[in-house]
């Protein structure tokens, strides 16, 4: 009991869903498991920090509700009961349910279903790869990014910008719909260093009094869907009082005439009757801007998952252009670094074998999809099987109640891969226990910064479980898939993708530890020309062509506004739906990790919504009442928390809590819709019309 215990570091990456990717010092002990996590000191944008849900890693990683075992459905769909099985004898039954589809259906018939459960290049995407072998259907990638990349694109003709440690040399960081307290805390790392060592201001612009903007100099709080018309008002300030730079203009911009001419009419009192912030302060916050040339906007996700979310993007980083910020150190924009990685992933992905007029199924509309809707599954066939990794679509996806439907069919077959019996795994007809990411080695890249890595595999996995390489490697033996990647190891593909990327070996970026590729100065600020092919930051958005990876237009796009504007598109609220709902991130989840860990879970609680306390008086809702939300989609039932901090007629519900927390079992995303977002597709999360009312049911039916 007295022998010294053993503790070595190891140094690995963050891969969840966050841009920060933070660098990780790891405690493993004895070998065997892992003690504290902290973010290293060894890399500059980490610098030290790391949200507190990843440094009690160990909570999770240790979880003895693991999934450690292959196991078999052996009742009802959805009742959780479940066979422990052999790995042979699952991957013979996936091989023979696929092959099974196939020639009853087509090739089609089968759907490989991801996300960013990982962000590792090869245990994410890897599963492309047998999709392109054997040309199942592919898979469109739209719920998080599609809305957002289309926007800056539009804009900087690449997706990229200014290096973020920057904004440590900033004077004033604009951090625009995004709450990096609870999402992605090294952003305020260098922002508040910027206000200590230089008396900085942040300016924090979101729809709701979030973490982020408690502690911002300078707060605006919009109504959701409506941060096109803020700008707008802003940058006609701009114009009407001198600040913008007309030399700039002239030299970077495509029609700054043009722009200026529109914006006559998009006066502050124009915006303030559309977003809901005073005038006063539209036009201060211009002033701010204009008079500091080292501003700083710091662009996030959040506000472009809206109907109108690429036109707020493209009209929120217009405002720098005015202002010639992009001129100056701590100055300019940034979203994603996604133009500097030219990763070459042919052999992680497939791309040599790929057939591009195999349909490709969005995965914002896996409800239609499972609900035989002819439109979204592009005039083919039924999906009949499907291997789910990386991601729990029963829980996070779009229309609910139409995911549900699909998922409860006898006649589909699916098979999860994952860490824990999350609510998609319980709707399964095989469940294969996943490996986590300090137990296999992967290739990872920061979209929030600039450092690639390799995070090479610290300790055992624990039972049986398999990385997602191995287990596509076993159903690829069973279903004929043939590929040089199915018969190398993770570290092999890695080792071979760097090189084929420019980047060395897999020995040699391991022994960097991480490796920064951010770009000069000059290129971060576009100051020899923007990407597109002019060379000029493009005010006339040319929505059909922007020069991004994702481009399947979708909604309608050929309505969007060339111009920054506000794009009437949102769901308004109406007489029969008087809210408008956004369900912004939660601080202890990450969309539904960790909300399996107990620390998470305490911190959380139930399920609960924002209101406005005069609009819960007018409902008879008392603080810590169940209230009822629904609209056309369904219903859900939620903690009501009287909350000044948001603008009247909107709501606010922190997310993602699982289904099962929430009396009656039905969770937000019965909510929200999948209607295509253009001008390329995705979701609309924080854009619901929505009625509230105080709920029939009462606590004790939980």
């Amino acid at each position: 009991m007295n022998a010294n215990v053993k503790i070595e570091i190891g140094h690995s990456t963050c891969p969840h869903d966050c841009p920060s990717a933070c660098a990780l010092d790891v405690e493993v002990i004895d070998g065997a498991t892992i003690g504290r996590v902290r973010g290293s000191k060894l890399q500059s944008y980490t610098a030290g920090v790391v949200c507190a849900k990843v440094g009690r890693y160990s909570e999770r990683i240790n979880h003895p509700d693991r999934v450690r075992h292959p196991l078999r459905r052996i009742g009802p769909k959805g009742e959780g009961r479940f066979a422990r099985i052999s790995w042979d004898e699952a991957l013979d039954e996936i091989g023979a349910r696929f092959n099974e589809a196939e020639r009853e259906f087509g090739a089609e018939s089968v759907w490989p279903y991801y996300y960013a459960g990982t962000m590792g290049l090869v245990m994410r995407d890897g599963i492309n790869r047998l999709s392109h072998v054997k040309k199942y259907s592919r898979f469109y990638s739209t719920i998080c990014s599609t809305i957002a990349w289309a926007g800056y694109g539009a804009g900087t003709g690449k997706v990229m910008g200014v290096d973020p440690r920057e904004m440590a040399r900033s004077d004033l960081i604009v951090i625009w719909g995004t709450n990096p307290v609870s999402t992605q805390v090294n952003v305020m790392t260098h922002a508040t260093r910027a206000r200590k060592e230089r008396g900085a201001r942040i300016a924090a612009i979101d729809v709701y009094d979030n973490e982020t903007m408690k502690q911002a100099d300078i707060k605006i709080l919009l109504r959701p869907g409506t941060d096109g018309a803020f700008a707008c008002g802003v940058m006609h300030v701009l114009f009407r009082e001198g600040f913008a730079d007309r030399a700039y203009l002239a030299k970077y911009t495509d029609c700054p005439d043009e722009l200026e001419a529109h914006l006559a009419t998009r006066t502050p009192q124009w915006a303030s009757a559309i977003c809901g912030v005073p005038v006063a302060e539209i036009e201060a916050f211009a002033r701010a801007v204009g008079g500091t040339p080292r501003s700083y906007f710091r662009l996030g996700y959040g506000f472009t998952r809206s109907r109108n979310g690429a036109a707020q993007m493209h009209a929120a980083l217009c405002i720098p252009a005015v202002t010639g910020a992009w001129q100056y150190e701590g100055g300019g924009a940034f979203f994603n670094n996604g133009a500097i990685w030219k990763f070459d992933k042919t052999l992680i992905e497939g791309l040599d074998v790929v057939d591009r007029s195999t349909r490709r199924l969005d995965q914002s509309k896996i409800g239609r999809i499972l609900t035989g809707d002819a439109e979204a599954l592009k005039g083919g066939g039924p999906v009949k099987a499907m291997l789910i990794q990386n991601t729990n679509p029963v829980t996070v996806a779009p229309e609910q109640a139409l995911v549900r439907r699909g998922f409860a069919r006898e006649d589909l077959f699916a098979v999860v891969h994952e860490q824990f019996m999350t609510e998609t795994a319980q709707m399964a007809d095989i469940v294969l226990p996943a490996t986590m990411f300090l137990e296999h080695d992967d290739l990872y890249y920061g979209g929030g910064h600039q450092y690639i890595s390799v995070g090479a595999k610290l300790v055992e996995p624990p039972g049986e479980c398999r990385s997602n390489h191995e287990v596509l490697q076993g159903i690829a033996r069973r279903v004929g898939a043939h590929h040089p990647a199915f018969g190398m190891t993770a570290r092999e593909v890695i080792d071979a993708t760097l090189r084929a990327s420019g980047h060395g070996s897999a020995d040699g970026l391991l022994a960097d530890l991480w490796r920064d590729l951010q770009p000069p100065f000059r290129a971060s600020h576009f100051l020899d020309g923007f990407g597109h092919s002019d060379g000029k930051f493009h005010f006339r958005a040319d929505w059909p062509n922007v020069p991004v990876p994702v481009n399947e237009r979708n909604g309608a796009w050929d309505k969007m506004p060339a111009l920054p504007d506000h794009w009437a598109v949102i769901e308004a609220a109406d007489e029969a739906h008087p809210f408008r709902l956004a369900t912004s991130p939660s601080r202890s989840f990450l969309n539904t990790t960790f909300n399996e860990t107990p620390s998470s879970k305490a911190r959380e609680g139930a399920p609960s919504v924002m209101i406005h306390p005069d609009d819960a008086r007018g409902l008879d809702i008392a603080d810590g009442d169940l209230v009822t939300l629904g609209n056309s989609r369904g219903e859900t039932h939620l903690t009501a928390r009287l909350f000044p901090g948001v603008r009247r007629g909107v709501l606010i519900a922190e997310s993602v809590h699982p289904n099962h927390a929430h009396v009656g079992k039905r969770g937000i995303n019965m909510l929200t819709g999948a209607e295509a977002v253009a001008p390329y597709g995705g979701a609309a999360f924080h854009d619901n019309k929505v009625w509230v009312r105080k709920a029939a049911l009462t606590l004790v039916s939980r």
